[in-house]
């Protein structure tokens, strides 16, 4: 590691948050003095608040897992897996500071204090939240059909009868606390393995009732919500026609990742003999680790001209072709959204 003071390092993040945000969280968006998205991985939402500006310029929580840091944190956190010496490593090249300068004895020993005592916190906390969110799951039911999250799934044209048995990595909760609005919903509920294949995290989908006895999305402005880490991971939605493990993949199996859990339940109905993976996020899709026998893979992406979306899809496409394995990508036609919305118009019409 360099001797660059790590204060500097901070200092020059949070000189340039807005740029160090829209390069960590392409899905997130600016509210006044502050960057919203929905958590340390990436995802769409509200929960996580980062300072853009003043004095407490780079500080940031995540009201629901409540987690906080200052700027280089955040890249630990969202950017490095927690790894502190990582992400000064890489806050140095995005910042350009690539000099080398003497470093008082004194200070090195007060920033090394501090660096260990972040990385212990930020440890003990990632621990709460997995563990919290293995309780959720272990609590919540295995069986979905009848179930407003069936109803909900069935209401965007998605009926797991057609696939003769439901997928593991799904469970149906009640009532579920939504932390952002201090409110409670039924939800969809999966389990997301990180990169070992053990629970990482789990994503929650809040659900209320809709006309015609149906469910929807909840009112809230975060209806889909993380808890815990997973970065490099993924939902093992589908295992295909081998029926085996991800960590058992024949070699020179194709697979299909989705970004979201209703486009990885559509191409699941559509393809069954595929194995299919849902990265949660454009954010994460980049970072998940494959086993090397897995030698293509069939990216099915968003009709999204953002350009962040844009440049976090390539990032993703760019790294699976360096690791030497076949990428071909698959959109729905021009106007229409992700391939669930595809489906849902096609039922549509044919009724």
């Amino acid at each position: 590691m360099s001797a660059i003071d790590i204060r500097e390092i901070v200092t020059g993040l949070a000189s340039r948050m807005p740029a160090l945000c829209r390069d960590l969280f392409p899905a997130g968006r600016r509210e006044g003095p502050e960057f919203r998205v929905g958590n340390l991985a990436g995802d769409p939402g509200r929960s996580l608040a980062v300072r853009l500006e003043g004095a407490r310029a780079g500080i940031w929580c995540d009201f629901a897992s409540g987690e906080k840091g200052d700027a280089l944190d955040l890249v630990a956190q969202a950017g490095c897996g927690g790894d502190k010496a990582g992400a000064v490593a890489w806050a140095k090249s995005w910042l350009g500071l690539d000099g080398e300068r003497a470093q008082p004895r004194a200070k090195v020993a007060r920033s090394s204090a501090t660096t260990l005592r972040a990385a212990t916190a930020s440890r003990e906390a990632e621990n709460r939240n997995r563990e919290g969110a293995f309780r959720l799951w272990l609590g919540a039911q295995e069986r979905l059909a009848g179930t407003p999250a069936d109803r909900y799934l069935k209401g965007r044209g998605i009926d797991l009868e057609a696939l003769h048995r439901q997928p593991r990595a799904l469970r149906f909760t009640p009532e579920l606390a939504h932390a952002p609005t201090n409110t409670r919903w039924p939800a969809l509920v999966a389990a997301i393995n990180g990169p070992d294949g053990g629970f990482a995290a789990i994503h929650r989908t809040y659900l209320a009732p809709a006309a015609g006895g149906r469910y929807a999305k909840a009112p809230v402005n975060d209806p889909k919500m993380t808890l815990g880490r997973y970065a490099g991971g993924c939902i093992r939605l589908w295992r295909g026609a081998s029926g085996r493990n991800l960590d058992a993949a024949s070699a020179g199996e194709e697979i299909v990742v989705t970004e979201g859990i209703e486009d990885g339940l559509t191409v699941a109905i559509a393809c069954p003999e595929r194995r299919v993976l849902v990265a949660v996020s454009l954010a994460n899709m980049g970072a998940m680790r494959l086993p090397a026998t897995v030698a293509g893979i069939i990216v099915c992406a968003h009709n999204d001209d953002a350009i962040e979306a844009r440049r976090a899809l390539d990032r993703a496409i760019a790294r699976w072709r360096g690791e030497g394995r076949r990428v071909r990508l698959a959109r729905p036609p021009a106007g229409v959204k992700d391939l669930n919305e595809l489906r849902q118009r096609r039922i549509e019409g044919a009724a």
